[in-house]
Parts: structure tokens; C-alpha cells; sequence
């Protein structure tokens, strides 16, 4: 049977919700025994990063807002005012088990560039190795539409990559996955256990449960499925258990598992695999694309029927199938006015289009994640 019991790296999300005591003002009392919990599994022996919510809906009861604001600026202004309060509360929670805490505020930009990514990545492994608490949350404050992550769910997924966590726990206000929204359907089941790639769980998560909070079950769900394909399983349980990660790290079968079963991706493929958002697309005909998902070959400029976007060299492109469908992504070897060029003509011929071939593919094999 699957659990926690053997997971070394842990990255714990806690959502909003638990944090805010219903919107007025930070739950003091909740992060200090989440503190005290996470101060036991470091005393294990184990590493722990906190992903945690709560800057904007601190900032809105410090300002004295009681509807969360629409505009931008507004959002970073409370989120400004917010995170003082939100690190504060963290830095002296853990402080009394003498732990030390690190802020560390990141943007899916931070994600996309490669040098910042593994510039987070050695930040974050040295912050472990010194016993520290790495505290993890967007950049609110200067982050735009285009950069952001949405929700923490998907941040905590991204983080559990990046450092290769064994597993991702997410604390909610909710006791895990249901086959049904409990809400409304008074029958619905709580799921123990799943495959956390089985397309059947989207179906069954629901929309946004709090006023305060972003993500709902769908972005736990997709944040678990991210998760898995570094080789972490996803817990989702309910924050207000008693001492439930305590209990999760012995093992004990608390929320949802939702279960990593596929061979974890390469570092490198996992960046590529990470990136949210790819501007640049090539459109593939059917053979390019099942040369790709079946039969684990490079792209070649031949199976390519449409470039779409402005992209240099090295850039992170996607790769669609017939039908639309992102099957695909990686480091493409060439620009778009290049590869514009030579779709549809076969490798032999780029040095005749161009005057020059650096490299016979458009993206090698070792370059491409399959989605």
C-alpha cells in the first residue's frame, strides 16, 4: 500500500481558507500547530517547504477591505501589505522551535527562464540542507496576467518538481477528492486512492469552494497530475484534522492519495514540461505527430504544416497534432521566419533554403517532452 511514511521531501500547500479564520485576518493559532507539526518531521529527519496562500486576504483585513478587489494594482497593493503580515506570523511560529524561515517569492517567468529556474532550484536545495523552512508564494506584488502561476495548487506542483519532492500535500478546507460534489449530492464518496493521471478525476472535481480562495478541486486535481510526472504522489486532505501531517507522514490514510505510477521525466524534460505557457506552436500532419507520441522520434521541419508566433533559437515551442491538441513541447533549433522556410521540405534541403543546417531536426528527441 502506497503512503507517506517513506517521503523525505515534502512540499505542504495551505490554501486560504485555513488561513484566514473566514477572512478576518490571519489564523494565528492554525499556522502555529502546522509549525509544530513541520518542526517534528524536520526533527525526523525529513525536508519541508510551505506553499502558502493568505497575502492577499491578509492585506484586504489590514486594509479593511471585505471584498476581495478586481483591479490589479489593488490585488498587489493588498498582497504588498499582506505579506509583511503573512512572513511575520511564519517567522515567529517556527522561530519558537528553533527553526529559521526563507521567503522565497517566485512568477511562472521565473519558471520559463532556465537560469532563474535552476537558480531557484539551488536556492531552494540549500535552504534544506540548512534545516530552514523555505515559505513559498506568488510574486503578488509585481506579477501580471501574462506570469501568473493562478493558484498556489499549481505553484506547490511546480515547486514539488523543481526540487524533486517525494510528495505534494495539500491542505484544504474539504476532506479530499469526491466522486461528486458533496455540497450538492448528499451520496457523493470520498476517493481514497487514484492514479493521479486517470482522466476521470477532472470530471469529478468542482468549481471554487471559498471567497477568499482561487484554486478548487480541478486545480488540485491538475496540480496532483503535474506533480506525478516527477514521480511525487499528491495528498488532498482537510488542514483542520488533527495533526494531519503528523499522521500523513506514518503512514496513516487521511484525504485523497492521488498516486504517481508513471516513470518520473528527466530534469530537463520536466522544465519543459513546467513551462504554463508557450506562445510559439508548430502544427504537425499525422505522421510527424505520431512519429512523436508513438514511436519517440525527433520532429523533422517534413511533418510540420503551420508556424505560428515569433520564436528565436533555443526557444520552448508547442507541438499540435492535427486536431489542435498539444501532444508536445521543446527547444526548437531553428526561428520562426527559419522554420517557416523549411516546413514541408525534407532535412536533406536546408542548407539549400538557408545556406546553412546547425541541426537535420526542427526539435530533437532529446529536446521534447510528450504531454
Amino acid at each position: 500500500m502506497i503512503s507517506l511514511r517513506d517521503a523525505r521531501t515534502l512540499v505542504v500547500k495551505v490554501g486560504s481558507s485555513l488561513l484566514t479564520s473566514a477572512g478576518r485576518g490571519l489564523d494565528a493559532e492554525a499556522i502555529a500547530r502546522w509549525a509544530e507539526q513541520i518542526a517534528g518531521l524536520v526533527r525526523e529527519g525529513r525536508r519541508v517547504i510551505l506553499v502558502s496562500s493568505g497575502a492577499i486576504a491578509e492585506g484586504m483585513q489590514r486594509l479593511g477591505w471585505t471584498k476581495r478587489p478586481q483591479t490589479m494594482h489593488e490585488l498587489q497593493a493588498a498582497a504588498a501589505v499582506g505579506q509583511m503580515g503573512l512572513v511575520q506570523c511564519y517567522e515567529s511560529c517556527f522561530r519558537k522551535h528553533g527553526l529559521h524561515t526563507a521567503q522565497v517569492l517566485l512568477t511562472s517567468a521565473d519558471m520559463a527562464d532556465r537560469q532563474r529556474y535552476l537558480n531557484a532550484r539551488s536556492t531552494l536545495r540549500t535552504l534544506l540542507e540548512l534545516g530552514a523552512i523555505p515559505v513559498i508564494n506568488e510574486n503578488d506584488t509585481v506579477v501580471t496576467d501574462e506570469i501568473k502561476f493562478g493558484d498556489n495548487d499549481t505553484l506547490g506542483a511546480l515547486v514539488t518538481n523543481l526540487v524533486e519532492a517525494d510528495a505534494l500535500i495539500i491542505l484544504t478546507d474539504t476532506a479530499g477528492l469526491f466522486d461528486a460534489d458533496p455540497r450538492h449530492n448528499p451520496n457523493a464518496k470520498l476517493v481514497s486512492e487514484a492514479d493521479a493521471l486517470d482522466a476521470k478525476l477532472e470530471a469529478m472535481a468542482g468549481g471554487t469552494g471559498s471567497a477568499l480562495a482561487k484554486g478548487g478541486m480541478l486545480t488540485k486535481v491538475q496540480a496532483a497530475r503535474r506533480a506525478a510526472r516527477s514521480g511525487a504522489h499528491t495528498v488532498i486532505a482537510d488542514g483542520r484534522e488533527r495533526d494531519v501531517l503528523t499522521r500523513l507522514a506514518t503512514g496513516e490514510r487521511i484525504g485523497s492519495l492521488l498516486t504517481a505510477k508513471t516513470v518520473p521525466l528527466a530534469a530537463r524534460k520536466q522544465w519543459l514540461a513546467d513551462h504554463l505557457t508557450v506562445a510559439a506552436k508548430l502544427k504537425l500532419d499525422a505522421g510527424a505527430a505520431r512519429a512523436l507520441t508513438r514511436d519517440g522520434k525527433s520532429l523533422l521541419p517534413i511533418g510540420v504544416i503551420e508556424v505560428s508566433g515569433d520564436f528565436e533559437r533555443g526557444a520552448v515551442v508547442a507541438c499540435l497534432d492535427p486536431e489542435g491538441r498539444e501532444v508536445a513541447r521543446g527547444l526548437v533549433n531553428y526561428s520562426a521566419a527559419e522554420a517557416r522556410r523549411i516546413m514541408r521540405h525534407p532535412s536533406a534541403e536546408i542548407e539549400k533554403i538557408l545556406g546553412y543546417m546547425d541541426e537535420p531536426e526542427l526539435i530533437h528527441r532529446d529536446n521534447l517532452v510528450l504531454l
